[in-house]
Formats: C-alpha cells, structure tokens, sequence
C-alpha cells in the first residue's frame, strides 16, 4: 500500500525523459568505434552508471575514452529528447517540495536533459556524480529522501528499469514501474506496474481511497 500524501522520487531517463532514441545512438557508436557488442550493453545499461557499464564490456585501456565519448555523444544529442507523455502534467501537479529525481546520470548532464525536454529540474536532484554506489544500490533514494526530509517510508519510487525497482525496494520505499523501456515482466519488483505515466496519480488515489 503506498503511504498517504507522498513525497515522489522519480527517475529521469525513460519515466521523465524519453531518452531510448538518443541512448540506443550513443551506445551503438561507441560499441562500433571500441569494438564492443551493442546490442549486449543495451540489454543491461537501463538504469545503471556508465561507470558502472563500460569496465563491463569494453577494454580496461580503452574505458576512460569510452566515457568521454559518451560524454561527448550524450552532450550532442539534445534534439532526439522528449519528454515521457504525461511528465509535463505531472509535474505540474506536484507541489516543488514534495517530489526529486535520482538518476544513473551524471547531473549537469541529467539537468541538460531535463531543460531539453521542457521539464522543471527538482531542487532536489541526486545524480551519479553525488553517490558511491548507483542503483541497484538503494544509497540515491535515500539521499534523496534525506534532502527533503521525508521518512522513506513515506516516499513512492517511479521507474523503468529493473536496477531502479530493486534500489527503491531496498531504501524501503513504495515502488511505481511504468513499462516504458521494460516489460511488465521485467519489472514484477515493483508494489505497482503501469501501462502509463499518467496513470500514476489514479493509481496512488486509488490506493488512499482504499485505505480509507
């Protein structure tokens, strides 16, 4: 059951930001250029650090290159952003203390990618460049929840990727997944999975209603 008048912690990539164009680009060219199987990064680096990727399935001389030229690709390719249908919307819903993002990303990139997409940049943002461990790790949600000041037990966690549902159950936090980039299946971690993100504040009231 998700806590009554929650704070809301959202990811970026792929449940704010529609980012799939622009990722599937960048990690195809720099598999192409050092030599790596795309198609296998794509089916672990939703969610996660690149720091966290790279040393996985490129070359140990090769890896701060690597970075770089994501770095490099990433910063180029703010036209193929979008936000994800209903971010906008809910958002706008949401008064500017009651809701961060954390993301896998570093910050002034994920701040970038926001701006990009037309959306507001939280006051409470918790990037790559500001924990030691990424997700699955639950360290970001609970930094997050710090900053605001909330229980995380009264925080909802919304997400895409399988690393993120596992870092907001281990922060102990009620877990929304909407099946942007994953299937339903891939995200049965999740307390609940949406067709939608705009079916998140139906889904979150509804719950209340029952409560009550």
């Amino acid at each position: 059951m998700p806590p009554a008048d929650p704070w809301v912690l959202f990811d970026i990539d792929g449940t704010l930001v529609d980012s799939s164009r622009l990722i599937v680009r960048v990690w195809r060219q720099v598999a192409a250029e050092f030599g790596a199987d795309a198609e296998a990064i794509l089916a672990e680096c939703h969610g996660r650090r690149d720091a966290e990727i790279v040393p996985m399935f490129f070359r140990a001389p090769d890896v701060a290159a690597v970075l770089a030229r994501i770095q490099e690709l990433e910063a180029a390719g703010g036209d193929l952003l979008r936000p994800v249908p209903g971010a906008p919307e809910l958002l706008a819903s949401l008064a500017p203390e009651r809701w961060a993002a954390v993301t896998s990303g570093p910050s002034g990139l994920m701040t970038g990618r926001l701006r990009a997409a037309r959306l507001p940049v939280p006051a409470v943002l918790v990037a790559a460049d500001h924990v030691e461990r990424g997700k699955p790790d639950p360290e970001g949600y609970l930094a997050a929840a710090r900053a605001l000041g909330a229980d995380p037990g009264a925080c909802v966690v919304v997400e895409d990727a399988p690393a993120g549902v596992a870092a907001g159950r281990r922060a102990g936090m009620f877990v929304a997944a909407v099946t942007t980039t994953h299937t339903p299946g891939q995200l049965e971690g999740a307390d609940v999975v949406l067709d939608r993100l705009a079916d998140l504040g139906e889904a979150l009231a509804g719950a209340a209603d029952r409560r009550a």
